[in-house]
């Protein structure tokens, strides 16, 4: 079934190409979220007379892209993570930690954006890692995965026991508010019969 897209769609295309899918995809999925509408001799030609207008937005895409791939690749990113002797971390390096990463920096990328080799970084060393930008256009940054070693972090965590804890108030043991409470009771009494008495 040929369709035209409304938006851009990732892996399919982008605004105003004319696309050739499934009848289900385009019934199910393009169709009730506005991605796209049938192609027909009134959509085609409603998308020719939007062509200057879609041509300048791509150009504003492709422009962004292209300033935003200068930034990321004079960036450079070092993690630091626990490992073990042999420089196997006991964790991994997604690309959701480097989405993490870039976001401190700054950077607003969605993670499905990103491609780690391997899926996952597992051990300490030096990386390059691929940001997928608009159309064919990518940014490749280096990252550094620098080793914590379990003694430091053992070092961490007996310095954080060693931070002294503000003391909380003691609770008097029960016998002594009852005979505080005692002595506060005798003197009104006491008050008392000293105002009668005069």
């Amino acid at each position: 079934m040929k369709i035209i897209l409304n938006e851009d769609v990732k892996n399919l295309g982008e605004e105003g190409d004319i696309k050739d899918v499934a009848k289900g995809y385009a019934r199910n999925y393009l169709f009730p979220r506005n991605l796209a509408v049938p192609s027909n001799d009134f959509t085609i030609a409603y998308f020719e007379s939007k062509r200057a207008e879609i041509e300048t937005r791509k150009d504003e895409k492709r422009k962004d892209a292209a300033s935003l791939k200068e930034r990321l690749e004079q960036t450079a990113i070092t993690i630091t993570m626990t490992s073990g002797a042999n420089g196997k971390l006991y964790g991994a390096v997604t690309n959701q930690t480097i989405v993490d990463e870039l976001a401190k920096l700054g950077f607003d990328i969605e993670r499905k954006r990103i491609e780690v080799p391997g899926l996952t970084l597992k051990n300490v060393g030096k990386y390059t890692i691929i940001i997928n930008l608009y159309e064919s256009s990518t940014a490749e940054i280096s990252i550094e995965v620098e080793a914590r070693s379990d003694k430091d972090s053992k070092a961490d965590r007996e310095a954080a026991k060693q931070k002294p804890v503000a003391a909380a108030p003691v609770a008097k043991p029960v016998e002594e508010a009852v005979v505080e409470e005692a002595e506060t009771a005798d003197e009104a009494v006491n008050e008392e019969s000293s105002e009668t008495n005069e």
